[in-house]
């Protein structure tokens, strides 16, 4: 299990960057009210002002701008600039940045001892400021004793700190612990699957994709709970409306073996002309193992009914092509799939 680190809670989690430089520095300017508009400007020129009017702050001494702009940058992935800025602050989310930049490596060497030490620092503050953002340091020192980088490697403790940071299922708490709980419970010996399933039905009711899409297989499989079609496939198309490219591709799976080729066919062909994880993964904050996966299996179904001309003209050449996506993808996966397939069972 391959886990991505916890992004910078916001105050205002649908506020974007933009937004917030503006309803910052409203009060002195009103030409900054083009934020507001967003789409009668360019972006380019949207980042232009908004660092332009961030500079005039920080002449003025004014620290937060220094967060501003180096939050700025991160979101445009300038993350160089961005750790300068960081590093001119002290404030609390200055410091949440760059524990998250040295541990991933993000415009620096990775350091991720350095990371470990700033997401301490903030989960044993008793500073008011530090309030919003201790859930989310729970959740990343957790991956850190979890993957055993920046300190020592202890499952458990990883699930105390997953603990803390999913505060029972608070919705305002870190919905990604939530998640990871119950990929915990599903991925470590022996299962505990009704654990499982009760975290990600929490995550899933607090807004979590990842989590969606796997209870969705938990139901259509009757893991830790009782097999439920209906739900199953609410869950699985609802995720996938939704982005989660792992639902997609058990949707994909779902039409083949029940012979709906033609739909298999078509979806698969929607899947797959975008693989690319790294942007699949920022866009929807799912892990890039689930996403490798979902593409890994749409891509392989499509190649089997190219192949054998199921709900499609017969195209070798082009199976050939989609068999070679799936290995380079997800390799473990692909050849269970082979294998299964030779055996006359899909």
């Amino acid at each position: 299990m391959k886990l991505t680190s916890e992004p910078l809670p916001h105050v205002h989690s649908s506020e974007t960057i933009l937004q917030s430089i503006s309803k910052y520095c409203s009060s002195e300017l009103d030409g900054l009210r083009w934020l507001s508009n967003q789409e009668t400007y360019s972006h380019g020129f949207l980042l232009a002002k908004a660092e332009e009017h961030l500079e005039k702050r920080i002449k003025d001494g004014d620290p937060l701008a220094y967060f501003l702009k180096g939050q700025l940058y991160f979101e445009e992935g300038w993350y160089e600039d961005a750790l300068l800025q960081f590093e001119q602050n002290t404030d609390f989310q200055s410091m949440y940045q760059l524990g998250v930049m040295y541990y991933d490596g993000l415009g620096t060497p990775p350091n991720p001892k350095k990371g470990v030490e700033y997401m301490k620092k903030i989960l044993n503050s008793d500073s008011p400021k530090a309030r919003h953002l201790k859930f989310a340091a729970a959740y990343n020192l957790g991956r850190a004793y979890y993957e055993g980088h920046g300190t020592e490697i202890s499952e458990k403790e990883a699930e105390r700190l997953w603990f803390i940071a999913a505060d029972h299922g608070n919705p305002k708490a870190s919905v990604k612990a939530q998640s990871t709980l119950g990929m915990l419970y599903s991925a470590r010996h022996p299962k505990d699957l009704k654990k499982a399933f009760f975290w990600h039905s929490e995550a899933c009711g607090n807004g979590s994709l990842e989590s969606q899409g796997i209870l969705g297989l938990m139901y259509l499989y009757g893991h830790g709970i009782r097999q439920n079609l209906k739900a199953a496939l609410e869950c699985l198309n609802q995720a996938s409306d939704r982005g989660n490219v792992y639902a997609k591709g058990h949707l994909v799976e779902y039409y083949y073996r029940r012979k709906f080729f033609t739909k298999a066919v078509e979806f698969a062909k929607r899947i797959t002309e975008n693989d690319d994880v790294e942007k699949i993964a920022k866009e929807t904050d799912c892990l890039p193992f689930y996403i490798s996966r979902g593409l890994a299996m749409a891509s392989f179904y499509l190649a089997r009914c190219l192949q054998l001309g199921l709900g499609t003209q017969q195209d070798l050449a082009a199976a050939k092509k989609y068999y070679s996506k799936a290995c380079r993808l997800d390799p473990d996966l692909a050849a269970d799939l082979e294998l299964t397939a030779n055996h006359g069972r899909i």
